[in-house]
């Protein structure tokens, strides 16, 4: 039986979904992921521009949290993770037995919400990238099926939502060993977040250039090493490979902590190369990130100044 899907989070993945899961058959709601004082739903045409050439286009109904006693279905969240202590707090009561699916960077972005005791809770790994370019006007580019997997639930509902939520435009795939997929793309970020917008470009930059290059590697190696520190054991080279394979087919785009820089809005860096740092000095090793958190202390710097200016 097909249920409705929530998704929290206007943003750029937010609107790529819902159109295109819309488009799909699907129920679809967009939800405002900041308090906001319009109560209203309004019916919203979205664009969306793929790099197939093809526009695709739905009407769906954006709304607000505070609208909704229960949300029964599929809840994604496509917000940025600084915000899930918050979010955490005002979906309690509101989400039943629904699974709540993260599509959101970082690490431990999940313990809000296992820290008030949501029952089955799942996290995805984007592997997909999507730029606003106008008001409800989106970019997309595919670039592999994004993992989906248990943080606390059932394998059962695992593949029920991945059912529901596979489409062809937009590919999600099970992933049994999901911490191991999320540290492989965090490592990413830490690279693609901070050395984009320090340098000021897009993310191409690592494909086009070899000091770029260079540099990634270090960080690569830098988490690496803390990885290991905690069990998660991933190839160097695969990792490297997965990082120029992104940085090929989103040429030309521009990550998202630095347009959240030139908008002047918070970022993603706290649950990236700043997590990896906190984590090894726990680990009593804080030398194994130096790199990784020098870029992600200039990256907060930068958008503390951003905010101010």
């Amino acid at each position: 039986m097909q249920k409705p899907i929530y998704i929290i989070g206007v943003g750029a993945i937010g609107m790529t979904l819902a159109v295109l899961l819309k488009q799909a058959g699907k129920d679809v709601t967009l939800i405002r992921g900041r308090q906001d004082s319009r109560p209203e739903t309004d019916d919203v045409k979205i664009i969306l521009d793929c790099t197939d050439g093809i526009t695709q286009e739905a009407t769906v109904p954006i709304s607000v949290l505070d609208q909704f006693t229960v949300l029964d279905g599929f809840i994604l969240l496509t917000t940025k993770a600084y915000g899930n202590p918050e979010l955490a707090q005002r979906l309690i009561g509101k989400t039943g037995q629904s699974p709540l699916i993260l599509l959101q960077n970082g690490l431990g972005v999940e313990e809000p919400f296992l820290d008030v005791d949501f029952p089955e809770v799942y996290r995805c790994v984007l592997l997909a990238t999507s730029q606003v370019q106008a008001p409800f006007r989106v970019r997309y580019k595919p670039v592999a099926a994004s993992p989906i997997g248990v943080i606390r639930g059932h394998e059962s509902g695992l593949a029920e939502l991945v059912e529901q939520l596979n489409i062809a435009q937009f590919p999600f795939r099970i992933e049994e060993a999901i911490q191991r997929a999320v540290w492989e793309k965090v490592i990413s970020n830490c690279v693609f977040n901070a050395i984009c917008p320090l340098l000021g470009v897009d993310n191409g930059i690592f494909h086009r250039n070899a000091l770029a290059l260079a540099l990634a590697r270090e960080i690569i190696d830098e988490c690496l090493a803390v990885a290991n520190e905690v069990g998660i054991g991933l190839n160097r080279l695969d990792v490297e490979s997965r990082l120029l394979q992104i940085s090929q087919r989103s040429d030309g785009q521009l990550i998202s902590t630095l347009v959240d820089i030139n908008q002047g809005h918070p970022t993603e860096i706290e649950s990236l190369n700043l997590a990896v740092a906190r984590l090894a000095q726990r680990l009593g090793k804080p030398n194994l990130a130096n790199r990784t958190r020098l870029l992600g202390e200039l990256i907060q710097l930068k958008s503390e100044l951003s905010r101010v200016s």
